[in-house]
């Protein structure tokens, strides 16, 4: 399973999926955010800190629970099949991203009326919207290349304000006194390296890097660790998805939390030769490959799983209070839990597909560090 997240809303399940050096194509390549002015900033920062800026929206902050409850889908053009014409703006964008959510009204009245009318089908229960996947060359003028603030990072992205329909706005955020909110599609020329706990460029012979990923360019969990974890909340969520973890590999056959230990591993593939070079054996016979990843270290779990991805509901406590009774074990940051893997491939491009097998090459120790400057060795 490979489920695929954009704007972290909704995700996408995947048979199959291309990896790029930011994580899965199309994955985490648009983030909302709000323009707001920093607030209780120490005397002595300096005026970047000071300034109003761009600042990153999710599920995080309990105003946007709602997210879990938009849903993205992205079109992209097949250019060997017949009809498309490269001048349409669908094409020369790349793809569009379609975004669609629950049509509803801050109006209590009015939101008896929608769903008045949605019962008896006049209208569809969802609104919708689309935005390029890329600005074409003529649109660049139309999508301003801003800083938005993403942890300590500030990547560039492109300005996809005005796409936004006023009823997402409400919808997202109800208080008319909220800060202004925009969509960001991240710029490929500013992506974010990755050098925390990351392999090397000299080990690699390129340096990790990611968009709007919160660090790394993949996430790996393990359903059995996800089961463990349903059964001792079960009271308080009866029913516990591994959705609520936000990954994009989901393996399936290791006991609860073998991955802790794991340093690298293999995703063994069983393509079909003609598919991998068109040529060789005769068709359906199969080729193993595989691609070593590095498991850069484990995944601290903030509040966010506590969103219901079915409600857009955020739990007051759980599953969050039970990671932490017993899942706090990385000497890294002993105060928050921890429950999966930050994956970092040892090759910038491949692809992957459900039922791959995974082979573990090394085992080790995991730190997780918080600030690490590119100059320090690797981990």
């Amino acid at each position: 399973m490979i489920p695929d997240t954009h704007v972290v809303c909704a995700g996408i399940e995947l048979p199959i999926a291309d990896v790029v050096p930011t994580g899965l194509t199309y994955d985490r390549q648009f983030c909302f955010a709000e323009f707001v002015t920093p607030k209780n900033v120490p005397a002595d920062a300096s005026e970047e800190e000071k300034t109003p800026r761009w600042e990153f929206k999710t599920m995080r902050d309990g105003r946007f629970s709602r997210l879990a409850l938009i849903r993205p889908e992205v079109w992209v053009p097949d250019l060997a099949a017949r009809g498309y014409h490269p001048d349409l703006e669908e094409v020369k964008s790349g793809g569009v991203l379609v975004v669609r959510y629950p049509r509803t009204s801050n109006s209590q009245l009015w939101d008896r009326i929608i769903k008045l009318a949605i019962a008896l089908h006049l209208c569809s229960p969802e609104r919708s919207f689309r935005v390029p996947f890329m600005p074409s060359a003529e649109e660049m003028d139309n999508y301003p290349l801003l800083p938005v603030r993403l942890w300590k990072d500030s990547p560039m992205g492109f300005n996809y304000g005005h796409h936004l329909p006023t009823s997402l706005r409400s919808f997202l955020s109800p208080d008319s006194s909220s800060p202004p909110l925009a969509l960001f599609r991240v710029s490929p020329a500013h992506s974010r390296p990755i050098f925390r706990n990351a392999p090397r460029k000299e080990l690699l012979g390129f340096q990790p890097r990611t968009g709007f990923a919160d660090a790394y360019p993949l996430h790996l969990l393990n359903i059995a660790s996800v089961r463990d974890i349903a059964e001792r909340c079960a009271t308080a969520i009866p029913h516990l998805s591994v959705r609520r973890f936000r990954a994009n590999i989901i393996i399936e056959g290791p006991p609860a939390y073998a991955e802790d230990s794991w340093k690298r591993i293999l995703i063994v593939r069983d393509v079909p030769k003609s598919i991998e070079n068109g040529q060789g054996r005769e068709r359906g016979q199969e080729q193993k490959d595989g691609i070593e990843i590095h498991a850069a270290c484990r995944t601290i779990r903030c509040r966010l799983p506590n969103v219901d991805p079915d409600t857009g509901v955020r739990h007051p406590s759980e599953p969050d209070k039970t990671l932490k009774s017993f899942r706090c074990i990385d000497a890294g940051d002993r105060t928050n839990a921890c429950l999966g893997m930050q994956l970092v491939p040892s090759e910038e491009k491949f692809t992957i597909r459900v039922n791959d097998q995974i082979s573990v090459l090394e085992e080790g120790e995991h730190f997780y560090i918080k600030m690490l400057k590119p100059t320090d060795p690797p981990v």
